[in-house]
């Protein structure tokens, strides 16, 4: 086996990992956003487009488990007006990408990976390029990002085109492409 192929078995139980404790207990103090110098799961790093080069960063991302549903409501109200509903319609993974892209403006996310999660927060790591970059710009494989802007808030990255249902094609996902809203128009039209 390659080296790549160890370090993915090991991350297959990461809890097993003597060093699992440790990282969360550290990385609880640590802000919320922290840049880092090299991926914590190269073999997924690289996987999804990461090279150790000019104008590629790595950013660990800390996104809390809690505050998915509204508050409750004061008052009293029948049971159909009293439920909660979910205040964003994404996944954690998603929400870690559009955060990560706020604080590094001048980048782009190329895309992002699950790193660890406790009973209250949730890591990721979000490789960011940046868009402005000569190496970038130069670079035949990654130049198309820099004509690209708010993929994450758009959801053209990997975990947004997830929870837009796009990882469906061919029968049964007609009312998905182009978007949801469009198909429900389109219904709505043929009325």
């Amino acid at each position: 086996m390659g080296a790549y192929k160890y370090i993915r078995e090991a991350w297959k139980k990461p809890k097993e990992n003597s060093l699992w404790k440790e990282r969360l207990v550290q990385w609880r103090k640590e802000p919320v956003t922290v840049r880092l110098a090299k991926p914590t799961r190269l073999d997924r790093a690289r996987s999804l487009g990461y090279k150790a080069k000019q104008g590629i960063i790595i950013v660990r991302q800390k996104v809390s488990r809690k505050r998915r549903m509204r508050p409750a409501v004061a008052g009293g109200r029948r049971p159909k007006a009293y439920r909660h509903r979910k205040v964003l319609n994404m996944n954690f993974q998603q929400i870690a990408e559009m955060r990560a892209n706020k604080k590094y403006i001048n980048c782009e996310v190329l895309n992002s990976y699950y790193v660890a999660e406790d009973g209250q927060n949730m890591w990721y790591e979000v490789i960011l390029v940046d868009r402005t970059h000569p190496a970038t710009i130069a670079n035949e494989k990654l130049n198309w990002i820099s004509l690209k802007q708010g993929r994450a808030s758009r959801g053209l990255t990997s975990a947004g085109r997830k929870n837009r249902g796009l990882r469906n094609k061919g029968k049964g996902a007609e009312k998905l492409r182009p978007s949801r809203n469009a198909a429900y128009k389109r219904k709505a039209n043929k009325k």
